[in-house]
């Protein structure tokens, strides 16, 4: 597997029963506290892996840094909150690459293992299958607000709590039920990415945007204009493949296109399976588990979302 179908990850075959997964992903700070920055930013790289049915393996760090106007003590707590959720996922971080910059940036370069054939890909979604969530959406959102100082104490605990939860469980849950097609919502947005899997799968798909789950005080922030620019460009982006019914409010429509960091899981899984896998995905704990839609039968891969 590689960039043909915009899988999350790569996927290269070393024998028979060996086969490596690898991603890379950095960003600049989104929240205020270095330590929880890099507990997101590693969560999000490592997501990648999860998002293919991988175990992540080792990590590399990818560092950024103004060692000229901020003190090296908050590199060392990114460093820190990078280093410890990796531990927290068993992935050992083996050494990385730093070099000067004028804003911060931090991510991980992450291989991981999986079976060759068990690999979950973004293209095989099929018509009839259940759309499950495993995060709240607004991510970005909050993000935003953050930088406008808009959000409250308790908005920035929760979203960061989001963040920087591993998608293991999820991704341990999907192998075990057996789901058809998998991907992380990040920068693209759940229509995004949502997009991607209907066209890598020839399907369309069905959405209710009221089932979407969303976290607290998004709406509100919505409406005081905390919409970042990428959001609104994934809007436009989606426009030719979504149909929207004439009632789904604006504040919807932003959240669905929303930009996340370190976002859940989209599931598409046979309908026979479904209730078998919000069962698991609740028993292990995942954050959310929101039934959003179905795939439907669409060779021009559209999307249609009601209220």
């Amino acid at each position: 597997m590689g960039i043909d179908t915009g899988d999350d990850a790569a996927v290269y075959r070393l024998t028979d029963q060996l086969a490596l997964v690898q991603t890379v992903d950095y960003f600049t700070p989104i929240v205020d506290d270095p330590y929880d920055f890099g507990a997101i930013a590693a969560a999000n790289s490592l997501s990648d892996v999860y998002a293919m049915g991988g175990r992540p393996l080792t990590a590399l760090n990818i560092v950024g840094f103004p060692s000229r106007t901020l003190p090296l003590k908050i590199l060392a707590r990114i460093l820190l909150g990078g280093a410890e959720k990796c531990r927290e996922a068993g992935c050992t971080v083996v050494g990385g690459h730093t070099i000067d910059d004028e804003e911060p940036k931090f991510g991980l370069a992450v291989t991981g293992l999986i079976e060759p054939g068990k690999a979950i890909t973004n293209a095989a979604a099929r018509p009839g299958d259940v759309l499950v969530l495993t995060k709240p959406l607004g991510t970005g959102i909050v993000a935003t607000a953050i930088k406008r100082e808009l959000a409250d104490v308790a908005t920035v605990r929760v979203a960061t709590r989001t963040m920087a939860t591993l998608n293991a469980a999820a991704s341990e849950a999907a192998l075990a039920v057996g789901v058809n097609a998998c991907t992380d919502v990040t920068g693209f947005g759940l229509l995004g990415h949502l997009a991607g899997m209907c066209r890598g799968s020839r399907v369309g798909a069905v959405l209710s945007a009221g089932a979407a789950p969303v976290l607290p005080g998004v709406f509100d922030l919505i409406r005081k204009g905390s919409v970042p620019g990428g959001t609104r460009r994934n809007l436009e982006n989606v426009a030719r493949r979504v149909r929207w019914a004439r009632n789904v409010p604006e504040e919807l429509r932003l959240l669905l296109a929303d930009a996340q960091t370190s976002g859940g899981l989209l599931l598409s899984v046979p309908a026979g399976r479904a209730a078998a896998l919000v069962r698991l995905l609740e028993e292990r704990g995942v954050p959310v588990v929101a039934r959003l839609g179905e795939i439907v039968e669409d060779p021009d891969a559209r999307i249609r979302v009601e209220p």
